[in-house]
């Protein structure tokens, strides 16, 4: 299995520096890193060439990162096993949606330039059933509840990147209690430190919006588009 799991994380990366935003760009005659906030990521796709092409790159981005956990999970038999049963699995599928998010933050194809990650991350989690998959839930509701009431995306964004090791934790001891309880187990740590560390890889690549935030000059939906920078 050791080549399998090998392969999977490299094809992650591969596919995860795939720079869609960038592509979808080129085909109206423009470069979206130097439109807008000049991120490559859906909002400024959204915001430059309009709702459905900011759309369609979300979906691609989400793509890239569930695809390879989807194959990976198959391939090693995860989504048939017990996640307390198979804590290494765990590290190393992890690893694979973690290869995702690195490919689209630091792409191979643009010289280590690339996103913030918020789709990527979101479609590898959500790709993990059922314990990042019902996390990544809770947390989207939340990321809609706050783009409702404050018109940030990247405030939503960075709220629910918090917010998904707290579901983790929360749905693991939920799963724990299920557990005969004559048998003897131990709470798995790899969902929980891989989610606190793609939180904290989401804060980092937002930092530049945590400061506008903090001047209130951060962009909101549907306001200027001067300023505005997010995913």
């Amino acid at each position: 299995m050791t080549g399998v799991w090998t392969g999977c994380i490299i094809g992650a990366y591969l596919l995860g520096s795939i720079p869609f935003g960038v592509i979808i760009s080129r085909f109206h005659g423009v470069d979206i890193r130097n439109e807008g906030s000049k991120n490559i990521g859906a909002t400024n796709v959204g915001r430059v060439l309009g709702r459905k092409w900011g759309l369609l790159c979300f979906f691609l981005d989400l793509l890239k990162g569930a695809v390879p956990v989807a194959v990976a999970g198959i391939l090693s038999g995860l989504y048939d096993q017990d996640i307390f049963t198979v804590p290494l699995q765990w590290w190393l599928w992890l690893g694979v949606g973690f290869a995702a998010l690195l490919g689209h933050m630091y792409s191979l194809f643009l010289r280590g330039g690339g996103g913030k990650g918020v789709a990527t991350t979101f479609g590898a989690l959500l790709a993990m059933w059922p314990v990042m998959t019902i996390a990544v839930g809770a947390s989207f509701i939340i990321w809609f509840i706050m783009v409702m009431l404050f018109r940030m995306v990247s405030l939503a964004s960075m709220v629910a990147a918090v917010c998904i090791p707290i579901a983790v934790l929360a749905v693991l001891q939920f799963m724990e209690q299920q557990v005969d309880s004559d048998a003897s187990v131990e709470l798995p740590l790899a969902p929980l430190v891989v989610s606190i560390l793609l939180a904290a890889l989401v804060l980092w690549k937002h930092r530049g919006n945590i400061t506008r935030i903090r001047s209130g000059t951060e962009g909101r939906i549907g306001g200027s588009k001067s300023s505005q920078s997010s995913q």
